[in-house]
């Protein structure tokens, strides 16, 4: 009797951990069986925000970018300031410019409404990034799910990880490389510039230049709304042809100098002026590259199983 007692307390424990192996990997159908309208629910919050502002889809896919690029897809970048955090979004990558906020908390909210504590800001966030590219024309991609949200956020990384507009090819693909994903991930993410607007301090140096990598029209349209002096916030759309659709039309421009960003228009030299060119003639070849790098990228570093919690706003720690 008692070595029957031992066999199933045996038994009893190899289930518990596969339950939680099986739980600490991600799925499409990771939900399924606790929140199973969660995808649509996130869906239908995202469609709702780009359908007031086309521009928020870029805000929300770079702002995934910068979450993912420090300490991983956790949700990090969406934690106010503290006592005990510094708040990623004080860090100057993101302060004044990253946006989207409200919006993946309007989701979480109304996920939290059907299915509380189950569904992590991680993994909303992630979905939102590819909802939000289907809502203007771009890609769809599988997600899979199972992220679980971080304790803490990292000001110091984001400020050394997150990739500048003024730096040279080599160092974009060093930056990119040290997260796991190769060059031609790098110019296929960069496509996502093809929708979003910056502010005119970030590239100011770069139309008042008259260097030979930038088109004169080009950039003597540009100084109307980005003078040599003040006006640092004043935005200008990164595509002017299709600047509200997710296309391939930000190669064509990096080929006739029209780069709005220095760290954009350096994807047409070197190593990668071959994938710019390529991205340039084949559209379909980009969008299935620009949502495998997503899906890539949306699984650098991410917490699983045990790690980390399901925070029940995004923005604060339980």
């Amino acid at each position: 009797m008692k070595s029957f007692f031992n066999l199933m307390h045996t038994i009893s424990i190899l289930l518990l951990l596969n339950g939680i192996a099986c739980e600490a990997k991600l799925s499409t159908k990771f939900y399924d069986g606790r929140c199973r309208d969660a995808a649509a629910i996130i869906r239908k919050s995202i469609e709702k925000a780009v359908s007031r502002e086309r521009r928020m889809a870029a805000s929300l896919i770079r702002l995934h970018f910068h979450d993912c690029f420090v300490q991983g897809c956790d949700a990090s970048i969406l934690l106010d300031e503290t006592d005990t955090i510094q708040s990623e979004k004080a860090a100057v990558p993101n302060a004044n410019s990253v946006r989207g906020y409200n919006i993946i908390e309007a989701a979480k909210r109304d996920v939290e409404r059907a299915c509380p504590g189950v569904v992590s800001c991680a993994d909303i966030l992630t979905l939102a990034a590819r909802d939000a590219s289907v809502a203007v024309g771009g890609p769809w991609w599988n997600v899979r799910l199972g992220r679980r949200d971080s304790t803490t956020a990292n000001r110091s990384q984001a400020e050394t990880d997150l990739p500048s507009p003024f730096v040279h090819l080599n160092t974009l693909i060093s930056a990119f490389a040290i997260k796991g994903l190769n060059a031609r991930d790098m110019v296929a993410l960069s496509g996502a510039h093809t929708i979003g607007q910056a502010q005119c301090f970030l590239f100011r140096d770069r139309i008042y230049s008259n260097g030979s990598d930038v088109d004169a029209g080009f950039a003597t349209t540009r100084r109307r709304r980005c003078p040599r002096n003040g006006g640092d916030g004043n935005l200008a759309a990164l595509d002017l042809a299709t600047p509200d659709w997710l296309d391939n039309n930000f190669f064509n421009n990096l080929i006739e100098r029209k780069g709005l960003l220095q760290s954009d228009q350096v994807l047409f030299s070197g190593s990668t002026a071959a994938i710019v060119s390529e991205y340039s003639k084949k559209p379909r070849v980009f969008a299935a590259d620009f949502g495998r790098a997503m899906k890539k990228m949306g699984e650098i570093q991410i917490l699983l199983g045990q790690n980390g919690i399901i925070r029940r706003r995004c923005s604060a720690i339980n």
